[in-house]
């Protein structure tokens, strides 16, 4: 159970903070980073969510990834240090939650068409915003596997970012259906 009596504690003024282990760490932590991106991509799927409210494909989807993304943070948030118990058994990202994403991105992915040409990030605001998170995720993933090169990361949470991208590129498409479908790259077109 989480408590959050008081908001703020003066203790990450010089650039510090702490890992859910307690160890103290520079805010610069590639750790940090990586669950950093992580509570952007959450932030962005709220935003998104405000234009999805009533979509009943997507809408509950994304309000279970918004719970499962604070999930992967606490796993971020949790180094694994062998030999060093915990009082807790750490939170982590699981392959059911993985396979449970693959799954929602074939049954979204269903009735869309095959794609021609690369996907503008627009058409309506819930696409727009969907492509933003999306982004977001690539670099919260790539921050994971920069961190994975040098410690031990979970190999489901990467792969929960790599399936979850994947998942808001297909979402995005679904919410432009009703705008008459996907914006596409034309190459050259412009010149």
């Amino acid at each position: 159970m989480v408590t959050l009596n008081r908001i703020y504690t003066r203790t990450g003024d010089g650039g510090d903070t702490r890992l859910a282990t307690g160890e103290t760490v520079r805010k610069t932590d590639l750790r940090v980073e990586a669950y950093g991106a992580v509570d952007e991509t959450n932030a962005l799927l709220g935003a998104a969510r405000l234009h999805t409210e009533g979509d009943a494909a997507l809408d509950p989807v994304l309000a279970r990834i918004q719970n499962e993304l604070f999930d992967l943070g606490a796993d971020l948030a949790t180094p694994e240090r062998p030999g060093k118990d915990l009082a807790w058994t750490p939170l982590r990202i699981l392959e059911g939650q993985v396979e449970r994403l693959e799954r929602e991105i074939d049954q979204l992915n269903e009735p869309l068409s095959p794609l021609t040409s690369f996907v503008l990030p627009g058409g309506s605001p819930a696409a727009a915003a969907l492509h933003q998170a999306r982004t977001v995720c690539r670099r919260a993933e790539r921050d994971a596997v920069r961190l994975a090169a040098v410690e031990p990361v979970s190999p489901a949470a990467l792969k929960y970012l790599n399936r979850l991208s994947d998942l808001l590129f297909v979402a995005a498409r679904v919410a432009n259906i009703p705008r008459g479908g996907d914006v596409l790259w034309t190459p050259g077109g412009t010149r």
